[in-house]
Parts: structure tokens; C-alpha cells; sequence
């Protein structure tokens, strides 16, 4: 136990931005959304410009590029669906546009990645027209939990630090991951990361984790009856404290949480720095003789909606790929400043396989069986065939590009090849 706790602390001091580059790029953003207001006003646009996300909440973590969130929060008397427009007029062509379910657009400033984020002016969660309406709320939710508690603080860089090195930090669709305000709402309900991290271990797969801080319903009975059924399939139902309709985990998927569960279990089981530290994913396949490396490249646009897309294409191609091989590893992983996904196989050819067909007292299916497959033979009763894999991945790799080129297409891949393992 004393090891774990030298180790936090230790690891505290060092993900945790220093004082001096916390007010250097505090002070940048101030500094922008300040001549940004002014912008505003002069165009007669009536909007409120606040930071907001980890730079707000003082919990922003060691990393090579700093991003930080900016809201532009309009009138209601804007419709909702025109404000990304809106912002754009003001920004003008020195802002990159980025598509999701409501436009925002990336600015860089100084090295920092300021993100621009338009929200409505709303007075009650009910309003929202979008989860970004809620970030005010969000942001003020979590800066009265600190103020009660500032050694939380802490505690939510380390969380996030943790979860990012085991590849489980975000809610994008690619990841069904755990987003940034979920995990400070967790640390929020536990007190600490090591109390989150017990309590993920001791969790029993078979039951869902409700969380309900806000005491929005009587008990967990009454939280599965009465939110959406889509909101309910994720491990952990966490109720929003400034929405009670909402599950703020809603887009963690059981896959993602099992990983993040284990990699827990083994944290707890040898504590180490190692547990905070990001590492590559092929760094997981050196120790094997011969890994599979697939490239691939979408034209669909860069984050959230190519990693989606390439994700799903993941899938497919496994799908295929288990007809003919055993998988024994895999690996998937999203390069979103590239815009492509590496796919990683430990794969071994299968063995010729006897394909059972019907009963040799089914004339008809029988006599249907051997049209189809005229190598069949009869064994024990029953009509065969074989089927041979003979392929070695190379050979079937280009089979697959010629077999599946219509879906493959369908499915916005701009570029397939397999790439030499370095």
C-alpha cells in the first residue's frame, strides 16, 4: 500500500503542469477570448466567451501539444443550427472548420491548439439542443467539487494520465472510451483515483455500476426503468448531476471497459510508473516473430468520423480474415494527425476444415449438396466438403482487395497495403 502511495505522489509531480506554463497558456487564452469578444461586439453578434475544459478545471496534463476549449455561448435568440456559421463570419479563414454534430473550428496559438466551440445561452440542461450546451454547466459543476476539495484536482490528472495510457481515454466512437467530464465526475464520486481503480476491480462484470450523485432517483431500480434503453448498455450507468436524463458514460462500450478493467487488475496487482506511460501499440507486438501490418487510409475527415470509419472496417476485415486464419492477436490503431489506422495480426494459416452438409436420407438436399460442391464425400452418414487454406496472408491480402473491392469502397477506404514490419 505505502508503495502505491509513493508512486502517486511521485507521478503527480510529474504529469502536473507546472505553475509556470499553466499561467503562460491560461494567460494565452484569456488573451484570445478577449479580442474574440470584441470581435463579437463589433460584428453586433450578442455572445458570451468563457474557457472551459481541463485549462478551467486547472487539470490539464503533461503533453506535447496543449488543446484547450473555448465556448461561445449565444443568445437564444440565435438558432442553434446557424451559430457555427455565425462563429465562422467572425473567425474568418484563419480558423479550420471541423465537423461533428455541430461544427466547431481549431486555431493554433503559440504552439497551443485553442478549440472553438459554439453553445447556446440555455438556463436549464432541458434546453440543450446539443451536449455541448451543457458544458457551462459541466465546468461549474466541477469547480464547486473542487472548491470543496482541491486535492481532487490531483486526483482527476492522475485518473486521466492512467486511462490514457491504457488507450481508454475518450468517448469517440473508435475508442467507447471514458470522456475527460466522466472520469472527473468519477473521481467527483470516489474521492481518489485509487479508490476508482478498487472499486473498477471488485466490480462484478455481471452488474451494472449506477452512479447517482445528485440523487435524481430513489435508487438503482428506478434509474434502469426509467432512462432511455440506449443509454443504458454501457458497464457504468453515471448519472449527469446537471442532467438527470443523461448517462455521461453512455458511449463506453463492455470491450473497452474488460480492457480498462484488467489493466487496473494488474496496476493493483504491481504497481509501477509503466501503468502512466503511453505506449505504442507495436511495442505490444515486438516479442512476435512475425506481425501482420495493414495501412489504411479513408478520405473521410480526420478524428472522430474517419477513426469511426476505420474502426468499422476493422471489424470487417477480421471477420474475413478469421475465415482463413486463426487470429492469435490483434491490434487497432488511429493516427488522426496522419488521418490513418495501422491494423496489427499474429495470425497462423488454419487447417483444412471437412464442411458437414445434410444427411444422406435428404436425396433432394443431397443431390442440391454435391451440384454445388462436386468434391463432396460422405462420411458417417452425412455429405462433406473441404475446404483448403492454402493462402499464405500476403497471397490472400491481395485476394481480399480483389474479392471485397466493392465493399472496401463503400466503405470510404482511400488506400489499402500492407506494410513491412520495421
Amino acid at each position: 500500500m505505502r508503495n502505491i502511495d509513493k508512486i502517486l505522489k511521485q507521478e503527480i509531480e510529474l504529469v502536473k503542469l507546472d505553475s509556470f506554463e499553466f499561467n503562460r497558456i491560461r494567460k494565452i487564452a484569456k488573451d484570445f477570448c478577449f479580442d474574440l469578444k470584441k470581435k463579437l461586439d463589433l460584428k453586433g453578434f450578442e455572445a458570451d466567451v468563457f474557457i472551459g475544459g481541463s485549462l478551467a478545471k486547472k487539470t490539464l496534463v503533461k503533453k506535447k501539444v496543449q488543446d484547450v476549449d473555448i465556448f461561445i455561448r449565444f443568445l437564444n435568440k440565435y438558432d442553434s443550427n446557424k451559430i457555427s456559421g455565425l462563429l465562422g463570419k467572425v473567425i474568418g479563414k484563419v480558423g479550420e472548420r471541423v465537423h461533428g454534430s455541430r461544427d466547431y473550428f481549431q486555431i493554433v496559438k503559440q504552439g497551443i491548439i485553442l478549440e472553438l466551440i459554439p453553445v447556446m445561452k440555455i438556463k436549464t440542461a432541458f434546453e440543450a439542443g446539443n451536449i455541448t450546451d451543457l458544458s457551462y454547466f459541466h465546468v461549474n459543476y466541477i469547480l464547486k467539487k473542487l472548491k470543496i476539495d482541491s486535492k481532487l484536482g490531483d486526483e482527476i490528472v492522475l485518473a486521466k494520465t492512467f486511462v490514457h495510457a491504457c488507450d481508454c481515454y475518450g468517448a469517440e466512437s473508435y475508442i467507447n472510451g471514458f470522456s475527460g467530464y466522466a472520469l472527473e465526475l468519477l473521481i467527483c464520486h470516489y474521492g481518489s483515483f485509487l479508490k476508482f481503480v478498487k472499486a473498477v476491480v471488485k466490480s462484478k462484470i455481471s452488474e451494472k455500476i449506477v452512479i447517482d450523485d445528485a440523487g435524481f432517483y430513489k435508487n438503482k431500480k428506478e434509474v434502469l426503468i426509467s432512462l432511455n434503453e440506449s443509454k443504458l448498455k454501457s458497464p457504468i450507468i453515471l448519472i449527469d448531476p446537471t442532467f438527470k436524463d443523461r448517462n455521461a458514460l453512455a458511449g463506453l462500450s463492455e470491450e473497452t471497459f474488460l480492457k480498462f478493467r484488467k489493466y487496473c487488475f494488474n496496476f493493483l496487482k504491481n504497481p509501477s510508473h509503466e501503468f502512466f506511460k503511453k505506449h505504442e501499440i507495436s511495442e505490444e507486438f515486438e516479442k512476435y516473430n512475425s506481425v501482420k501490418i495493414v495501412q489504411v487510409k479513408t478520405n473521410k475527415q480526420a478524428g472522430d468520423i474517419a477513426g469511426t470509419k476505420l474502426k468499422k472496417f476493422f471489424r470487417f476485415f477480421c471477420y474475413r480474415l478469421e475465415k482463413d486464419f486463426e487470429i492469435r492477436k490483434k491490434g487497432f490503431d488511429y493516427d488522426e494527425e496522419k488521418n490513418l489506422a495501422n491494423f496489427y495480426f499474429v495470425v497462423n494459416k488454419k487447417k483444412d476444415e471437412d464442411i458437414r452438409g445434410p444427411p444422406i436420407t435428404a436425396l433432394e438436399n443431397l443431390k442440391n449438396f454435391k451440384k454445388v460442391h462436386p468434391d463432396a464425400f460422405i462420411k458417417n452418414g452425412f455429405a462433406y466438403f473441404k475446404i483448403k487454406h492454402l493462402l499464405e496472408f500476403k497471397e490472400w491480402f491481395e485476394w481480399f482487395k480483389e474479392k471485397e473491392n466493392k465493399i472496401i469502397n463503400g466503405m470510404s477506404v482511400k488506400e489499402l497495403k500492407q506494410v513491412e514490419q520495421e
